[in-house]
C-alpha cells in the first residue's frame, strides 16, 4: 500500500480534491471541530498526514501550535515538509497503526487514513488516541465511511461516481481510484462512534456527513 502512495505523492492533493465532491465542506468541518478543545490548541498530532494538507489548513487558525505529522510514506512527508515551511512541524516516518508519539496533545486529527485499518485496529487506535490526548482534548477524524447496509452502500457509491464524473473526473481516474480503494476497510459511522465512547470520549458525534464522507469527533472529559 505504501508503495502505491509513494508513486502518487506529487499528484495526491489534486486527485483528492477531484474525487471528494464535498471537499471544501468536508475539510472545513474538520478544521472547525478542532476548536472544540477545552483550552488553547498548543500541540496537534496529525495521523496519516500524507502531504500535510490537513495541517496546512489548520495552521493559519492556530499559529502558535506545534504540529507532529506521522506518515509511513517518505515521499508524502517530503511533500509535507515543502508545504509547511514556516510552520512549527515535526515529521515522523512511521505507521500510526504501530503506536503513537508521546503526548499530551490538545488535538489529534486524521483525514482519510483510518479506513486502512481493520475494525479491531480502528477500535484500538481510538484507545491509543485517548491515551495521548490532554484532558479536554479533541479527536477529529475526517473519514471515508461505509453505508449502513449493502443496498445503501451501492446507492452511496453510485452517487459518488456520478458526482465525481460531473466534476470532470475521467474514467481512467475513476478506475485508478477504484483500484486504490479495493483494499480499503471502511466502517459505518455508528460503530466508529461507539468505539470512541468505549475509549472514554464524550460529546461523540458525526456532525458532517455527505455520502461516503463523514467527520467523526469526540473529546476527552476535562479534569
Amino acid at each position: 500500500m505504501s508503495d502505491g502512495f509513494a508513486a502518487t505523492a506529487a499528484t495526491y492533493d489534486r486527485a483528492r480534491r477531484q474525487l471528494i465532491p464535498c471537499f471544501d465542506r468536508f475539510y472545513g468541518a474538520a478544521i472547525d471541530l478542532v476548536g472544540r478543545a477545552d483550552h488553547p490548541v498548543g500541540r496537534v498530532l496529525d495521523l496519516g498526514a500524507g502531504t500535510g494538507l490537513l495541517t496546512a489548513m489548520l495552521a493559519p487558525s492556530h499559529p502558535q501550535a506545534a504540529f507532529v505529522l506521522v506518515d509511513e510514506v517518505s515521499a508524502m512527508l517530503e511533500q509535507a515538509r515543502q508545504r509547511l515551511v514556516g510552520v512549527d512541524a515535526t515529521f515522523i516516518e512511521a505507521s500510526f497503526a504501530d503506536g503513537l508519539p508521546p503526548g499530551p496533545f490538545d488535538a489529534v486529527v486524521t483525514a482519510l487514513a483510518v479506513h486502512h485499518l481493520d475494525d479491531t485496529d480502528k477500535a484500538a487506535l481510538m484507545r491509543r488516541v485517548a491515551s495521548v490526548l490532554a484532558p479536554g482534548g479533541v479527536f477529529v477524524n475526517a473519514e471515508q465511511v461505509l453505508a449502513a447496509t449493502p443496498e445503501l452502500e451501492q446507492r452511496q457509491v453510485a452517487a459518488w461516481r456520478a458526482a465525481a464524473i460531473g466534476l470532470g473526473v475521467t474514467p481512467d481516474d475513476l478506475a485508478a481510484a477504484d483500484l486504490r480503494m479495493a483494499a480499503d476497510r471502511c466502517a459505518p459511522v455508528a460503530p466508529q462512534l461507539q468505539w470512541l465512547r468505549d475509549a472514554g470520549f464524550v460529546d461523540v458525534d458525526a456532525p458532517f456527513r455527505d455520502g461516503r464522507f463523514a467527520v467523526i469527533t469526540g473529546r476527552l472529559p476535562p479534569t
